[in-house]
C-alpha cells in the first residue's frame, strides 16, 4: 500500500469516528431532554386537570361571546333607530291627523300646514343615508306613501282650456294702500263674477267707482261684496254668528250689518240661476297661552254650512276667505257639500297666503252642481292675500 493510500484510509477512519461521536452525543442529549419532560409532567400532574378544565371553560365562553359580539355590532338595520322612529311618527301624524285632539286648536293647526309635513321626508332621508341606516330608509316608506295618498293628486295639472264662467275671489286687505289699483287689476282679469272680502267703509266707494264700468251689477253687505257682469237677484246677508252669547245677539241689526261677513245672491246665467255665496269666516289667532284660537272661525263655518245645506238651488258657488284649508276639520260641514275647484282642476297647491311667500291656501272657490274646468292664482295686489281664480262650466 502506498503512502498516499495510507493517508486517505487514516482520514476516512477519523471521519467515521467523528460521525459516531456526534451521533452518540445527540442520542445522549435526546435522552436527557425526554427525562426532563417526564420530570416536568410529573411535577405538574396535580395541576393538569384544573388547567384543562379552565381551558375548556374559556373555550365555551369564547364560543358564546363571538355570536353575541357579532349581533351587537351596529349593522345597517341597527343604525339610525332614532331616525326610523321619527319617520314612523311622521307617517302616523299624517295618517291619523283627524284623530289628533283639537284642544288648544292643535288639530286645526296640524291640518292647516299638513302638506308641509312632507318637507321632513328628505331631511330624514339625508340623515338615514348619512348614518347608512337601512331601518330608517324602510321606515320612511310610510310617510311617503301617506303624503302621496293625501296630496299626490295635486301635483299634476288638471286644468282644461275652456270654461263658461270665470270666477275670482280676493281678500283685498283692510290695510291695502291702493284699493283703486287693486280694483283695476282685478277688472283686467276678465272675471265674470268678482267677490271681494275685508272691504273697509273707507275703501268701499273706491272699489265701487273703479269697478262700475266693467261690472254693472254689484251688491255689498258689510265687509263683503260681489261684482258681476250678469244680473243679480235674491240678495241677502248670511248670519255667520260672529257675535256669540246673549250680549252679541242683543246688538242692533244695523250695527251687525256694518261688519257682516257673508252674503248670498243669485247670478242669472244663460244656463240658469247660479247661487253664489261670498264669505269671510272668523279669524284665527296663534296665542302664547291660548294656543291656536279658532272659536270664531269654527262658529262661522258651522253657520255657513247650515245656510248652504238649506240652499235649494242645485248649482252653488262659494267664494271667499275661509281662514282654513280643505284639510281642516272645522270646514267639514262645508267640504262635504261643496268641492274645491283647485283640487278638481288646479295645478299644484295654489297657496294664497301670505302674498309675499304663500304657505297655505285659505282663499277658496268651492262648487256644487257645476263642472270645475281650471283654477289659478292672479298676480299680487296691495293685499296680503293673492287673488284666486277659477273657470267653471255646466
Amino acid at each position: 500500500m502506498t503512502e498516499s493510500m495510507q493517508k486517505f484510509a487514516d482520514a476516512r477512519q477519523q471521519a467515521e469516528e467523528l460521525v459516531e461521536t456526534e451521533e452518540r452525543v445527540e442520542a445522549e442529549e435526546r435522552v436527557e431532554a425526554e427525562e426532563r419532560v417526564e420530570t416536568l409532567d410529573a411535577a405538574e400532574g396535580g395541576q393538569g386537570g384544573a388547567n384543562r378544565r379552565d381551558a375548556d371553560s374559556g373555550t365555551w365562553r369564547a364560543s358564546i361571546r363571538r355570536p353575541i359580539s357579532a349581533l351587537s355590532r351596529p349593522g345597517p338595520w341597527k343604525r339610525g333607530l332614532v331616525l326610523a322612529a321619527l319617520a314612523l311618527l311622521l307617517g302616523l301624524v299624517m295618517l291619523l291627523h283627524a284623530r289628533i285632539t283639537d284642544r288648544w286648536g292643535l288639530g286645526s293647526l296640524v291640518e292647516t300646514f299638513l302638506p308641509w309635513f312632507g318637507v321632513f321626508v328628505p331631511v330624514l332621508l339625508a340623515g338615514a343615508l348619512w348614518r347608512r341606516s337601512t331601518s330608517a330608509v324602510v321606515a320612511l316608506l310610510l310617510p311617503v306613501v301617506v303624503w302621496l295618498s293625501l296630496f299626490g293628486g295635486l301635483l299634476g295639472d288638471k286644468s282644461h282650456p275652456d270654461s263658461d264662467l270665470t270666477l275670482v275671489t280676493h281678500n283685498v286687505g283692510a290695510e291695502n294702500p291702493d284699493p283703486a289699483g287693486t280694483a283695476r287689476a282685478l277688472a283686467a282679469s276678465g272675471a265674470d263674477v268678482l267677490a271681494l272680502v275685508e272691504i273697509t267703509s273707507q275703501a268701499k266707494p273706491l272699489y265701487e267707482k273703479a269697478l262700475a264700468k266693467a261690472y254693472p251689477y254689484h251688491t255689498a253687505q258689510g265687509t263683503v261684496g260681489l261684482w258681476s257682469k250678469l244680473p243679480l237677484s235674491d240678495t241677502r246677508p248670511v248670519d255667520t254668528e260672529l257675535d256669540a252669547g246673549p250680549l252679541g245677539r242683543a246688538k242692533p241689526y244695523d250695527l251687525k250689518m256694518s261688519y257682516n261677513r257673508a252674503l248670498r245672491t243669485t247670478v242669472a246665467t244663460d244656463q240658469g240661476p247660479l247661487a253664489v255665496y261670498v264669505a269671510h269666516l272668523g279669524s284665527v289667532r296663534l296665542m302664547p297661552r291660548g294656543g291656536y284660537w279658532t272659536d270664531s272661525r269654527d262658529r262661522s263655518a258651522q253657520a255657513l254650512a247650515e245656510a248652504i245645506a238649506a240652499e235649494r238651488n242645485e248649482r252653488v258657488v262659494l267664494l271667499g276667505d275661509l281662514n282654513g284649508t280643505m284639510d281642516d276639520r272645522a270646514l267639514d260641514g262645508i267640504t262635504t257639500q261643496l268641492h274645491s275647484v283647485q283640487e278638481k282642476a288646479g295645478d299644484g297647491f295654489g297657496f294664497s297666503w301670505p302674498a309675499k311667500f304663500p304657505v297655505v291656501r285659505i282663499d277658496q272657490i268651492l262648487v256644487r252642481g257645476v263642472e270645475p274646468k281650471k283654477s289659478w292664482l292672479l298676480p299680487a295686489t296691495g293685499s296680503d292675500h293673492l287673488p284666486v281664480a277659477a273657470g267653471i262650466s255646466w
